[in-house]
């Protein structure tokens, strides 16, 4: 079958295929002319499955689909001639087997954080939260969805994305940023970066902010080994040794946000996604963000006019990929 054919045949009745698959779990779902479809929505642990491909046939099977009218895959991982190696999770996906599958001549593939982007202004205001908030200032008349914003996605892994504005609609360049190297301070700073040089190779933002990252600064400190989930509830329960962690960890968080502000120069915002933003969102101010944010020397009045944002709608990145669709159409 020709791509012209896959591309006419059933158009009109054949759902579209969003993905959003991260290094821990897959959320899945179905949508009409870049509208998500109600009910269609799953979220699986790709634990246990041995390829994307063996996953999505089984979502296709659940939901009754045979045939696809288009597809956008958010992905966790660089996007290069139609191929995608996942950096956290030993999956590989190719273009042409996702159009075999889907029967869909139309597969585009996102990096996970580009789909965040296009998502930004159809989210509902109910799922953002303000950490750090940016003073109004008198005669200024950028407005957030004309100034450069910037996403910051922390779950399995870390990366970020600026969100451009053009005549041509948002821009958003992908990217694997995660994989520079940690801020080294302070002596506390460097006795990590050292440590996880040692475990790692190389001392990452990644290694340090992600979930394991989380755990890693926990053990680094010398208090034993936990999960991300026990280290959270230990954190909100009042434990001193987890709370020295979360310190650490926001300190270094605040570090690399100001980093990544001054090379964007995000004044729409710096929006927090993914499972261990929100994990830690209710701590962070706690831990003193906001002032580890701006402690840029003679730059910290420059800082205050970047708002700090945390979004709490975890199929966010489904509904960039519906809006890439519908732009792709237009």
């Amino acid at each position: 079958m020709s791509d012209q054919d896959l591309k006419s045949r059933h158009r009109d009745r054949a759902p579209q295929l969003l993905a959003d698959i991260g290094g821990t779990h897959t959320r899945l779902a179905l949508a009409d002319a870049g509208v998500l479809r109600p009910g269609s929505i799953r979220r699986y642990r790709n634990e246990g499955h041995a390829t994307f491909e063996a996953l999505l046939a089984l979502y296709l099977r659940d939901c009754g689909v045979r045939e696809c009218a288009g597809v956008c895959l958010a992905v966790a991982g660089p996007v290069r001639d139609g191929v995608v190696r996942m950096t956290n999770l030993g999956w590989e996906l190719r273009r042409e087997a996702l159009r075999a599958l889907t029967g869909s001549a139309e597969v585009h593939f996102l990096n996970d954080l580009q789909a965040q982007g296009h998502a930004l202004d159809v989210l509902d205001p109910a799922h953002i939260r303000t950490l750090v908030p940016a003073p109004e200032t008198p005669g200024t008349t950028g407005t957030t969805d004309t100034m450069t914003r910037l996403v910051v996605g922390i779950g399995t892994g870390f990366n970020a994305a600026p969100v451009h504005r053009s005549a041509q609609g948002l821009f958003v360049p992908p990217s694997e940023c995660g994989h520079i190297h940690l801020p080294r301070q302070d002596s506390d700073e460097a006795a990590l970066a050292d440590w996880l040089a040692v475990e790692h190779g190389l001392a990452t933002v990644e290694e340090a902010l992600c979930g394991r990252g989380l755990a890693a600064i926990h053990r680094h400190l010398g208090h034993g080994a936990l999960t991300p989930e026990a280290l959270v509830t230990a954190i909100a329960a009042g434990d001193s040794a987890a709370k020295a962690t979360g310190a650490l960890y926001t300190r270094l968080l605040g570090r690399v946000l100001a980093d990544l502000a001054l090379i964007h120069l995000p004044y729409g915002g710096i929006c927090l996604i993914g499972g261990t933003a929100r994990a830690m969102g209710p701590h962070l101010a706690g831990f003193g963000l906001a002032t580890h944010f701006r402690a840029m020397g003679r730059c910290a009045p420059m800082m205050e006019g970047f708002p700090i944002r945390l979004i709490e709608d975890d199929f966010a990145a489904l509904t960039g990929c519906a809006v890439w669709l519908g732009v792709q159409a237009g």
